[in-house]
Order: structure tokens, then C-alpha cells, then sequence
């Protein structure tokens, strides 16, 4: 039995994704730019996906551009708001994705910046008070706060960050790649300026993302070449990635409550069998266990290490998929998990869920995780309380 629970990683395609996806790629191959008939008709196909994503977000369609997913979005962002605003300095954290720090960092090694790292509490959320201390002491300041944490599922508050970034004059990039679709946003009603999305993280393809660029900013392409993207990204468009982005969006947005209560659901399922499944020394990084602080699919968990070096790797070998860095393993504990307070001796997993995924195999994964803790004791864990109720 295989069970696919690394839905922050990835998520398979939706079905009616992949429906208004085939079209583009056996009979409607055109070139965007190509002025004839095969040209026009996925022209009109990139405009009404851009005219969808827009009204999905409350965001105008002019604010909206597509590009090969949140990476690049994210880079264009940060480097096309310090290009375009002679910013010198960035506030971010330390828990940020690696897209967002790397970017940063390649930034600051051109001279020209400095970054300073708001203060985190002991469960990883921004500290307010020391953002609008920051803020107060650095003019022409570029916020990078994601909205929610790829690796423990906390959530920052947008509004409020998007209130201080307006009070100073700051500019506000959100990474939203793990929110979109998964959590409301009005950008109509929130102060942001720049935001990134990838369509696979919501059962859209890969390769397909977008950057929302509020309307009163104009910042320099980083990729040129046709003239595409009304000239903010250079590159024939992955017509059938970004008509999968939309129809991905916007079934995301239709069922957003349905599949917020049922991953919710699963969450704290899961929550509920580990505590009795017989393995100590449990514990839930970040606000991840939090129905109110943290994305509804994400959960974050830290193990005993097992006998076998790994419990990722073990879980591996059953058919189940999660992720997760760990001081048992090679791969070494997670650049989020080391900014937070830890112990050091565990190992942290990632179980993230998806609409597709059933209360019958969080009971597998519950079962896989004792049978291996039998198996593979942990020294001082208590192995008479192996117990299982199997039922919802």
C-alpha cells in the first residue's frame, strides 16, 4: 500500500485540472505571440486565466503575471523591488524558504543592503513589536514575511504586517506558495504589494506559478526576451501550465471550506492517534498542532529517533511518503527547525495532507510508526503501551 502524504512538497493534479489541461497539449499548440488563428486562440486562453487568477484574488488582471512558478516569482519580487526602489535594507526571518533567504543573500553579496532578522518567539511567530521597532530604525525597507510556513504550518498575520509595512512606507512581499488557495486573502482589503504562488502546491501542474505586482509599482523585468507578460517576463508562455493554474485556482477557491474542514479533520486525527500509539517522547514543532495558528494540512512532528537512523527513511520503505531533516539522519535538522528551540536528539517529520487523503491511512501511518518503534526501540521509551483505536 502506498500512501502519499507530503502534499507541502507536492499535490497530485486535480481531475478537472487535468481535463482543461489536454487540450493544450495535443490540438491547441499555438504560440501566444503568433498573430494567426493556432496564435490567437491561446492568446485568449492566457488572458482569461490572467482575468480568472485576478478575480479569484481581488486583484486586477494587469497586477497578475505568470511565470515558472514561486521561485521565480519570489526572486523577481525581492530583486525587482531593490532594483526598482533603491532599497537598502530587507526585513525577513529566519525561518523563511530558502528561495526567499538565497535571494536575499545573492542581494546583500551586491552590496548595497543590509538584512535584519525579526525576532521569532519560542514557537516561530514574528514578534509585531520588534517589526515596527525594525521598521521605525531603516528607512526604504522591503518586508519578506511568508504567509504560511512550508515546514510547520504557522501562519502570520498578514493584515497586521500589511498595516505596519503601509504606516512606514514600507514595500510587502508575502510568499503565499503554501497559502494559496488553502486560506482566504482579499488583496483588495490587504496592504500588499508583491505576492508569489505556484500552481502544484494547489493540484495544478508544475512549472506554472504567478507574481501579483499591486498596480502603483513597477519593477524591472529580470528575465527578458519577446516582450511577454507585458514585458515583465520574457519567454513563450506554458499555455497549458497556466490554463492548469487557473482552472487549479479556482476549483481550489470553490471547495476552499470543504477541504479546509476535511485536512483539518485528518490533522487532528493524526494528533489523536500518536498520543496513544505507544511511542514517547512526542512533541509538535512551531504552532503546528494549533487548529488556529497553523495551516489546516501541515503537521509538524518531532520523534524519538529510532534504531534505525530514520524514521522518514523507515516510513520510505512501507510505501509512506512524508519529509522531514533530523538530526538522525544525514540530511541534518531543517534550517526552520534550528531557528526554533529544539531537541536535538529528534527527529522531525512533516506529515502534510491533501483532499485525497483518508482517515484509513493516517490509521496505516499510525500502525507503520509503532510497528517500527517495536521493532527499533528507543532507549527509556515505555513499549508496553503499544495501543490502537481504529476507529473515527
Amino acid at each position: 500500500m502506498e500512501i502519499y502524504c507530503d502534499n507541502a512538497a507536492t499535490t497530485p493534479l486535480d481531475p478537472e485540472v487535468i481535463e482543461t489541461i489536454l487540450p493544450f497539449l495535443i490540438q491547441n499548440f499555438g504560440n501566444p505571440s503568433s498573430t494567426h488563428w493556432a496564435g490567437r486562440r491561446v492568446k485568449e486562453v492566457v488572458n482569461q486565466a490572467r482575468k480568472s487568477v485576478a478575480k479569484l484574488l481581488n486583484a486586477s488582471p494587469d497586477e497578475i503575471f505568470f511565470t515558472s512558478g514561486a521561485t521565480e516569482a519570489i526572486n523577481l519580487a525581492i530583486s525587482g523591488a531593490i532594483a526598482a526602489y533603491d532599497i537598502d535594507h530587507v526585513i525577513t526571518s529566519r525561518i523563511e524558504h530558502k528561495a526567499v533567504l538565497q535571494t536575499i543573500l545573492q542581494q546583500e553579496k551586491k552590496g548595497g543592503i543590509k538584512t535584519s532578522f525579526v525576532k521569532l518567539d519560542e514557537r516561530g511567530n514574528a514578534d509585531l513589536h520588534d517589526l515596527e521597532n525594525l521598521l521605525r530604525a531603516n528607512p526604504r525597507t522591503l518586508i519578506c514575511l511568508m504567509h504560511g510556513n512550508n515546514e510547520i504550518g504557522n501562519l502570520t498575520y498578514v493584515r497586521a504586517v500589511s498595516s505596519l509595512a503601509r504606516d512606514f512606507d514600507a514595500i510587502f512581499f508575502t510568499d503565499t506558495t503554501q497559502t494559496i488557495g488553502k486560506q482566504q486573502l482579499d488583496l483588495g482589503e490587504t496592504h500588499i504589494d508583491l505576492l508569489a504562488g505556484s500552481a502544484h502546491k494547489f493540484h495544478g501542474p508544475k512549472g506554472a506559478g504567478f507574481i501579483y505586482i499591486n498596480k502603483k509599482h513597477t519593477i524591472p523585468a529580470q528575465i527578458f526576451g519577446g516582450g511577454q507578460e507585458h514585458g515583465q517576463r520574457g519567454g513563450t508562455e506554458h499555455v497549458s501550465g497556466i490554463a492548469g493554474l487557473a482552472k487549479a485556482l479556482e476549483v481550489a477557491c470553490r471547495d476552499m471550506a470543504v477541504n479546509h474542514e476535511k485536512v483539518s479533520a485528518l490533522k487532528q486525527y493524526l494528533i489523536r492517534k500518536l498520543a496513544i500509539c505507544g511511542v514517547d517522547g512526542i512533541g509538535y514543532n512551531g504552532e503546528s498542532s494549533s487548529p488556529e495558528r497553523s495551516l489546516a494540512n501541515i503537521l509538524s512532528v518531532s520523534f524519538p529517533c529510532p534504531a534505525t537512523g530514520s524514521l522518514v527513511k523507515s516510513l520510505d520503505q512501507l510505501g509512506i511518503a512524508v519529509s522531514g531533516g533530523s538530526a538522525c539522519s544525514s540530511q541534518g535538522s531543517s534550517h526552520v527547525i534550528s531557528a526554533l528551540p529544539h531537541q536535538p536528539d529528534k527527529e522531525h517529520v512533516r506529515f502534510s495532507f491533501s483532499k485525497f487523503n483518508t482517515f484509513d491511512e493516517v490509521d496505516h501511518i499510525v500502525q507503520a510508526i509503532a510497528g517500527i518503534y517495536r521493532a527499533n526501540p528507543v532507549q527509556k521509551t515505555n513499549q508496553s503501551r503499544f495501543h490502537f483505536e481504529l476507529t473515527h
